[in-house]
């Protein structure tokens, strides 16, 4: 078996890699067309001094003294010793940490929830933003658009999340425009390439001992590009499971587009007009 590995290497120029994630499945027809609509959506908001967002959920991590994946400098021989067992810690349990990237202004708000990832979680965490970055970036805005993947706690056909958007919209006064990217193209979202990756590459090697620390790392997070994170910690405990009448889901004053509505919409103050969007 070493003689065959040998000659393959050497011979017929093989060498050991590693699956590499790049199969999506099939692609839907519009596929092109949605992100077409969805960047002339952002450069027209952009345009006009509207704050357009990148969101989504990074994986959930560990939080104690676990292995953290890839590797940090340290004196020679002087590993971080951390725990042979990845067993969850019921007292830190794990974290969520939500993204909401401003695509114009390379800023991020990242929530870390402590709680499960559901709609309602996302939606605070939009909230959070708004609160502690977006009004006062944008005190003129007239409406906000958000990019998201078509699936997770952000997903096209979750009604919690039109129902937790219509709160925040009645919060705020200022409709919340919503453009999914096409089924099986997550890894296309903004935050993903340009915040997620950075973070990850930021905490490499060091064990998420604490949320102190989870913080700390997140905000530390910076590029070449001049990205700037601000980082905070949503302590709420989420409800997992809930379930959202045919009512309720018809009291949010949703408007789809003309072209795929399920995909793009808009959600105005209640009460608003309810006109199709061309």
């Amino acid at each position: 078996m070493k003689m065959v590995s040998r000659l393959l290497k050497k011979e017929l120029g093989y060498s050991l890699q590693s699956n590499r994630k790049r199969l999506e499945g099939a692609q839907h027809p519009d596929r092109n067309a949605q992100f077409e609509n969805i960047d002339q959506k952002a450069r027209q908001e952009i345009a006009k001094g509207n704050p357009v967002l990148s969101v989504d959920t990074k994986k959930k991590e560990l939080v104690g003294n676990y292995k953290n994946g890839g590797r940090e400098l340290a004196p020679k021989g002087q590993p971080t010793d951390v725990k042979v067992h990845d067993f969850v810690d019921k007292k830190l349990g794990k974290v969520a940490p939500y993204g909401v990237f401003d695509i114009a202004k390379n800023e991020a708000w990242v929530s870390v929830g402590i709680s499960h990832d559901t709609a309602e979680f996302s939606v605070n965490a939009v909230r959070s933003w708004w609160l502690g970055a977006g009004k006062d970036n944008y005190p003129s805005a007239d409406k906000i658009l958000i990019t998201a993947d078509c699936g997770g706690s952000n997903g096209y056909r979750l009604r919690l999340w039109k129902v937790e958007l219509q709160q925040l919209v009645d919060e705020i006064g200022i409709p919340i425009a919503v453009s999914h990217l096409p089924p099986g193209t997550s890894k296309w979202n903004k935050i993903e390439h340009r915040v997620f990756s950075f973070i990850t590459q930021n905490w490499r090697g060091k064990p998420l001992i604490t949320y102190k620390v989870i913080l700390g790392l997140i905000g530390a997070t910076t590029t070449k590009t001049g990205l700037k994170v601000q980082c905070h910690l949503d302590e709420r405990i989420y409800a997992k499971g809930r379930r959202i009448t045919d009512r309720q889901l018809a009291e949010v004053n949703l408007v789809p587009d003309v072209f795929h509505g399920e995909w793009n919409y808009t959600i105005r103050p209640s009460g608003g007009d309810g006109k199709s969007i061309q």
